[in-house]
């Protein structure tokens, strides 16, 4: 893989528009090409990936391309997640989940340098191919995949289709890693997203086929039960999800914790679903907000500046209807 170097700078205004709920909503950057993985760099500023390859910066008003992967594209494939070193002030790595040829990698790069893979092999398809990065707290680095259109491959261990990967920098498997392989957890359709409480326990979404699309608490080892189960079913043997969405309301993507309180973007369901959740680790009711007012939402985050941090995804080619300056990067309270 080559990177090929070049710089874009944007001005951006920030608008403040309506929020259904009455609070403000100020749209960071607008103009984007599919953005999807975002994180945050030690001094605040964000980073941003768009599906066709380009890494943005965005600080303050100002957006710029501070990098480019070359990938293939697809209806869901590309340059997708996105997460920053816990040690970025000394490494300078950041690390991108992205489609090959061939593959799905991971790959670790420093801004204006050349990717290199550190996880290959992650099966590729057109769909179905997960894209989440993050680190967590215990500092190892995480990601989800999909099944990319072949179930089985959820319940093969030696695969990486269908699983939450859990890995170190270098991308070998973490100490204490449920199968001394990478896979953490397994039985997974397609999870677009993941976070941790402040309890340091891990929830994902997870896409659905044609029925229910699920909010699990992930926990080493489990068996989320795809392709033989698709919401709750009866066999103990699966882990059950907490909540369980009609896929016409949810199709979730990105997961973020803010104020004890999971956020999911919808796809398909165009909107933000806010999931209480309980002492126990347990979830509350959902409830929606920004339903149909956005369009399709692809990632949420809660940013360093103490807001949430949303994408939409309206030009990604499934589904969506374009708004003026789609696609953007909103900031909200909630």
């Amino acid at each position: 893989m080559k990177l090929r170097w070049c710089w874009a700078m944007i001005t951006v205004l920030l608008v403040v528009t309506a929020q259904p709920a009455g609070a403000a909503v100020t749209t960071v950057a607008k103009k984007l090409e599919v953005p999807w993985g975002m994180a945050f760099l030690p001094d605040k500023t964000a980073l941003v990936t768009e599906r066709t390859g380009r890494i943005l910066s965005i600080k303050g008003t100002t957006v710029k391309e501070v990098g480019k992967v070359a990938v293939e594209t697809g209806s869901e494939s590309g340059l997708l997640g996105l997460a920053v070193s816990p040690t970025y002030a000394t490494d300078k790595y950041i690390y991108v989940y992205y489609s090959g040829s061939e593959d799905n990698r991971i790959g670790r790069l420093k801004l204006g340098g050349t990717v290199e893979p550190i996880v290959t092999g992650i099966p590729l398809a057109s769909v179905q191919i997960g894209g989440r990065l993050a680190f967590g707290p215990d500092g190892f680095l995480y990601a989800s995949t999909g099944d990319a259109t072949n179930g089985d491959s959820a319940q093969d261990l030696n695969s990486l289709g269908g699983k939450i990967l859990r890995m170190t920098a270098d991308g070998k498997p973490a100490p204490g890693n449920p199968f001394n392989s990478l896979v953490y957890s397994y039985g997974h359709r397609n999870v677009q997203g993941f976070a941790w409480d402040a309890q340091k326990r891990m929830y994902a979404s997870e896409l659905g086929q044609q029925e229910f699309d699920e909010l699990n608490r992930i926990e080493a080892g489990k068996n989320y039960g795809w392709p033989e189960c698709e919401g709750t079913c009866g066999n103990p043997k699966y882990t059950k999800p907490l909540v369980t969405w009609a896929v016409d309301q949810a199709s979730p993507s990105g997961v973020a914790i803010y104020k004890n309180t999971v956020y999911v973007a919808a796809l398909r369901g165009e909107r933000l679903w806010k999931v209480p959740l309980k002492a126990d680790g347990t979830a509350g009711k959902p409830a929606a907000t920004f339903k149909g007012t956005y369009g399709r939402l692809r990632t949420v985050v809660a940013a360093p500046d103490g807001k949430l941090w949303v994408t939409t995804t309206n030009r990604d080619g499934n589904g969506g209807t374009p708004r003026k300056d789609d696609d953007r990067v909103l900031r909200t309270d909630g």
